[in-house]
């Protein structure tokens, strides 16, 4: 039953990927071997298609995928041109392969496009960086490359395609929707005050619902060529929703849990249901792919809730002041999911006519929205240019690893050099650990895949017409059920198709097979060196201290917003910048730690949990530091002020703790029971100070302490689930 699930789930993508290199690949070799004589061409022809087909990942629906590969010819053509003319030498070709393994790598933190093509990428200057030296077979090199490329193009979009994938936004749209139904029976909750059997079950189910669908937004669960990670504006504005959906459903799960002395809150509970509306009209919008209207209501609403509630501040009681605050939250949060989700679908971030604070607070919300393309590459680019980002990790340890190996086979004269750096290629990992799991059942698989190819060439001799005749069904058994067996049955496939194939351009030897063999072995032995020393703890040894670290300027982050809106003054620089930053990079190591074995060999850590108290801290803070302009109400108190800073402070440390927990924790965090009491007592000083003072703080003030004391609590909240 086992084999029959993983045919049924597996086995069609890869026979479909043997026809493509049969047809593609296979053709337009015998194209231009037998019906042109250009064994030249020929090779290009089936290295042309076949790592085209084999190991690239190209997101999108068809189209979209045939634009993309399209557009990668010209680098395809740069690249082949780059490796002819640099062979000359080892030392030129080797440096060539440090500035093309570098960048062609690096870009991978560009997203799943850049990352699916990177393969075929290396691959296209690996092949004509080996002797012989020969600039003047450019144009068959060039002319067979075309044709395999352009012939792989066609049949992925004409024969047998794939079947479209499940767009991130359909995915997102099902969680925006359950969290529209949570907040829906959170409105109901708070119309009651109080919620009899019935609504509590209906409360519950929605919540778990709200949570299930979330977590199916990670990007850990979403297939790598499906993730939104690239500097796009949709991507990045679906990324944004994601995240402000998160911090959604906290508020709302804090709602669920609080009771503001059993009494009704109508007007929490209309808002909450503009929140819904909106909610829901952004999930429609996703799953059509159509821009949707401005949540124009859900602004309007927030407005009049923020009158109701300067109205009321004067008489309300902390406990009450809290639970608007978080309500409010909840539905800030849900207009930026709205506008983040209609921005991400072409939708204008800026009405027309807007007013120049519009645009400042546009600029704040969705900074992405308002730059060029060429400058959020630049951001991303710059990003991750520190030793601390995998990406640029991983980057030097493939660009240092195929110099090394270019110059180790040119130094050892291998006839097959090509054969040297393919196989560092395809078995390094981005740990040593993956490294060396990749590496028994590599050889394994080759020492089979060269025996077998060497007995038939002992035994059946210079007959290419055999060699011709027998290739097709081993690509069809190869590369279409082989992947089902193993890595070892893989690269036995692999091994028996290369042979067969040069048997048809050289006269066949079946030495040929032990140069194999011997290419293989350097190969992956310079790639496992290579992961062991740089690097050798992949992303679970990065993962561990960018979440420590994004949780300690998350807790700069608490510091610095309080102090600002304690203050009343407005400031250019974004005080969560350092924080954001941090995030990226954790959120970075993550995705790659997931993709790791080692981390599918042990149980899952929850890494998530301890990164919750950091991501309340940006987004909460987002909210806070972005929305002020609209609600001025200058510097507070300074006793007010001195408790609200003194509350910021230790929030902070409970960030710290949780930091030094991550970092001291040699294996991982564990999820802690969430707190019970949403606003803890001993975080709510501020308010009852300010609500008790003889001289009580403007109706604005009151808000402002509710919302950030709202913040701070939530932030404590998730920190001590990390400890």
């Amino acid at each position: 039953m086992a084999a029959r699930e993983l045919w049924r789930q597996e086995g069609p993508g890869h026979l479909r990927r043997a026809l493509w290199v049969l047809v593609t690949g296979y053709g337009s070799f015998c194209a231009f071997l037998y019906g042109l004589g250009n064994p030249v061409a020929a090779l290009y022809a089936v290295f042309g298609a076949l790592p085209l087909i084999m190991f690239c990942r190209i997101p999108g629906p068809a189209r979209e995928r045939t634009r993309t590969l399209l557009a990668a010819l010209p680098v395809s053509w740069a690249l082949v041109t780059a490796g002819t003319l640099l062979a000359v030498r080892s030392w030129t070709a080797a440096c060539g392969m440090i500035v093309v393994g570098f960048a062609v790598s690096y870009c991978e933190a560009g997203g799943p496009r850049p990352a699916g093509l990177g393969m075929a990428f290396q691959l296209y200057y690996v092949l004509p960086c080996f002797p012989p030296y020969a600039p003047d077979t450019l144009g068959d090199r060039l002319g067979g490359l075309t044709a395999g490329y352009l012939l792989a193009v066609l049949a992925q979009r004409v024969l047998w395609p794939e079947p479209p994938p499940v767009p991130y936004r359909v995915i997102l749209a099902d969680a925006e929707a359950a969290a529209a139904r949570y907040a829906e029976a959170a409105a109901r909750r708070l119309d009651h005050g109080t919620a009899d059997g019935d609504d509590e079950a209906e409360l519950r189910e929605h919540r778990a619902a709200a949570h299930r669908t979330g977590d199916a937004t990670r990007l850990s669960r979403v297939p790598p060529t499906e993730r939104p990670t690239s500097p796009s504006v949709r991507d990045l504005a679906l990324n944004h929703a994601r995240a402000g959906l998160r911090q959604v459903r906290n508020q709302l799960d804090r709602l669920a849990g609080s009771d503001a002395a059993g009494e009704p809150d109508p007007a929490a509970a209309a808002l909450l249901r503009h929140a819904a509306a909106a909610l829901h009209a952004a999930a429609c919008a996703l799953r059509e792919g159509t821009p949707g209207e401005r949540a124009d209501a859900l602004r309007s609403a927030l407005s009049g809730y923020d009158a109701v509630r300067t109205e009321q501040a004067a008489c309300a009681s902390p406990a009450r002041l809290r639970q608007d605050a978080v309500a409010r939250a909840a539905a800030e949060g849900s207009w930026l999911v709205a506008e983040a989700a209609r921005i991400a679908l072409g939708g204008r971030p800026l009405a027309a006519g807007a007013t120049e604070e519009e645009q400042q607070r546009t600029a704040r919300r969705f900074p992405y929205a308002v730059l060029s393309a060429r400058r959020r590459w630049w951001h991303r680019l710059r990003l991750h240019l520190t030793f601390r980002s995998v990406h640029l990790q991983n980057a030097l340890r493939v660009a240092f690893a195929l110099a090394a190996a270019r110059i180790v086979a040119g130094e050892l004269a291998l006839a097959h050099g090509f054969w040297v750096l393919l196989a560092t290629l395809s078995l390094m990992r981005t740990s040593a650990a993956d490294t060396r799991s990749a590496l028994v059942p590599a050889f394994a698989g080759t020492v089979v895949g060269a025996a077998l190819a060497a007995v038939v060439v002992r035994s059946i001799g210079d007959v290419p017409a055999f060699y011709a005749a027998v290739l097709p069904v081993v690509i069809l058994a190869g590369f279409g059920v082989a992947p089902l067996l193993g890595p070892a049955w893989t690269q036995g496939a692999f091994t028996m198709v290369f042979l067969l194939v040069f048997a048809q351009i050289t006269p066949p030897d079946w030495r040929l097979s032990a140069m194999r063999l011997l290419d293989v072995v350097v190969g992956g032995s310079i790639g496992a060196l290579a992961g062991l020393l740089a690097w050798p703890k992949g992303g679970r040894g990065e993962l561990q201290r960018d979440i420590g670290d994004f949780l300690t300027r998350g807790a700069e982050g608490c510091r610095t917003v309080a102090r600002m809106l304690c203050d009343g003054r407005d400031t250019p620089a974004d005080p969560l910048a350092p924080a954001r930053r941090a995030m990226l990079l954790a959120e970075a190591s993550y995705v790659q730690y997931r993709t790791e074995r080692i981390s599918r060999r042990t149980a899952d850590p929850s890494w998530e949990i301890a990164m919750a108290a950091g991501y309340h801290v940006v987004r909460g803070g987002e909210f806070l530091f972005s929305g002020r302009k609209g609600r001025p109400c200058g510097p507070l108190p300074r006793e007010t002020a001195a408790e609200l800073t003194d509350l910021a402070g230790r929030v902070a440390t409970e960030c710290l703790h949780a930091a030094r927990a991550v970092a001291a924790d040699g294996t991982h965090p564990a999820a802690g029971p969430a707190e019970a009491d949403p606003y803890p007592a001993a975080a709510s000083a501020p308010l009852r100070h300010a609500v008790g003072a003889a001289a009580r703080p403007s109706p604005s003030q009151v808000l402002l302490i509710a919302d950030v004391e709202a913040w701070l609590t939530g932030v404590v909240r998730d920190a001590r689930r990390a400890l």
